[in-house]
């Protein structure tokens, strides 16, 4: 059994990502649960999507939430969300996570300074297999921060053991998001996958 969760803002495409997820486990004929939990309806509260991935061997998935201490892999689409989540992270398990940071609208409404840099450094202080992705990069180079989703979780399955591969993810995308957007997306996950190859070869 896999426990996924994949945490971020309003807007930044965070249950789009949970059903491409889901989409490419269903495919290989896996149980599927989902389940979300949202803040602030709006634009900049957090969003979380619990899913939950297992084969026909395995038990069936009776709880869509996954319990603290039992994520085997967290993708984070902003550092702070990455933090808050840490509690849900099983000992040994893996993050993957943005290093951009959303200002929230109380740090704007005080005009208090915001930075990524110590959620940032507090990640790569706990969390061993940790992995952090130049965010700013990978959107100058897809064209647009739209398709930022779906490079972290094409990133995600380049470097973890979820079963699928980067191309079933691919398959995924294509059947779950409107065809205007496939051609972007498909630029997303080579970019990231480039960049995930450029990285391990260093």
């Amino acid at each position: 059994m896999l426990n996924i969760m994949i945490t971020g803002v309003g807007g930044q495409g965070t249950v789009l990502a949970a059903k491409v997820l889901a989409q490419a486990a269903e495919t290989r004929n896996w149980r599927v649960r989902t389940a979300e939990t949202i803040g602030m309806a709006q634009r900049g509260g957090s969003v979380v999507s619990h899913v939950r991935l297992a084969n026909q061997d395995e038990p069936r998935i009776d709880a869509p939430l996954i319990a603290r201490g039992e994520a085997d892999l967290i993708i984070a689409f902003e550092p702070a969300e990455a933090v808050r989540c840490l509690g849900y992270l099983r000992p040994g398990g893996a993050l993957v996570s943005a290093t951009s940071s959303v200002q929230p609208v109380t740090a704007a409404l005080s005009r208090d300074a915001y930075s990524s840099k110590p959620f940032l450094e507090y990640l790569r202080q706990t969390v061993p297999n940790c992995l952090l992705v130049d965010d700013t990069a990978l959107i100058k180079q897809i064209g647009s921060p739209k398709a930022l989703n779906v490079a972290l979780l094409a990133s995600a399955v380049a470097i973890s053991d979820l079963g699928f591969t980067v191309e079933e993810l691919r398959a995924a995308m294509h059947a779950s998001v409107r065809s205007q957007f496939v051609a972007l997306n498909d630029r997303a996950i080579d970019v990231a996958v480039a960049a995930i190859s450029a990285f391990a070869s260093r």
